[in-house]
């Protein structure tokens, strides 16, 4: 007697990681066991604030070499790194945002001193990705124009309090990039505007310190919480 297991294909979404490497993987190896069938969206800021942004994006590199699903998303951390190798000003806005921590991730004094290989996956990655039941952006998206794909910076920088569903086709929107404690991140999930960011890097702060994943065909949420501190 054959018995045939169907496969089923999982997808999961988490947000800002900040150089907690050693909680990503965690959360992704252990917690997920992110499998081949399954998809993995990332929504960006990988970098920064936290003591192994390097690590992180070789962790991502390492799992699509094995053969995992990745979609990763670009987001205002990231675009901090790629302008601060333009000019002064644009460097001394992102130290003020904790790229001084990854400096000290890579060992280098100067964002254009971060291997040309990383910096280019980071120049590569797109502001949002559209699924047929959810929109995944880092930030969120401006609803006061008529196309809320046009607004560049909205993408990466705005804390949206809500959503245009007609403009979404009736899917939810999903993002983070805005710190928000487990409850309201739990209470989201009803709602057409999903965030997920659990502060992962702010350990000790009383409701964050977590790296959240969402489930997205179950809604389902699973956290880790950091250790990296």
């Amino acid at each position: 007697m054959c018995i045939i297991v169907a496969m089923t294909s999982r997808r999961f979404v988490i947000p800002d990681i900040h150089g907690c490497a050693l909680t990503l993987q965690r959360l992704v190896e252990n917690v997920i066991q992110l499998g081949a069938t399954d998809t993995l969206y990332l929504l960006g800021d990988y970098i920064d604030r936290g003591p192994r942004s390097r690590e992180v994006l070789e962790l991502i590199r390492y799992w699509r070499d094995a053969g995992l699903t990745i979609h990763a998303l670009r987001g205002n951390h990231e675009e901090m790194l790629l302008d601060a190798c333009r000019d002064r000003a644009s460097f001394r806005l992102w130290m003020i945002n904790g790229g001084f921590a990854t400096l000290a991730s890579y060992g280098v004094e100067d964002a254009c001193e971060i291997p040309i290989s990383h910096r280019t996956m980071l120049a590569g990655l797109p502001l949002y990705l559209e699924l047929d039941d959810a929109v995944l952006v880092h930030a969120g998206l401006n609803f006061e124009l008529d196309d809320p794909f046009s607004d560049r910076e909205a993408m990466l920088w705005v804390r949206p309090s809500g959503v245009d569903s007609v403009k979404l086709g009736g899917r939810k929107l999903i993002c983070g990039h805005t710190p928000k404690h487990r409850q309201a991140i739990e209470a989201s999930l009803a709602t057409g505007l999903i965030t997920l960011d659990n502060g992962c890097v702010y350990a000790g702060r009383p409701g964050l310190g977590s790296l959240a994943a969402l489930e997205l065909n179950t809604l389902t949420l699973l956290f880790q919480e950091n250790i990296d501190v």
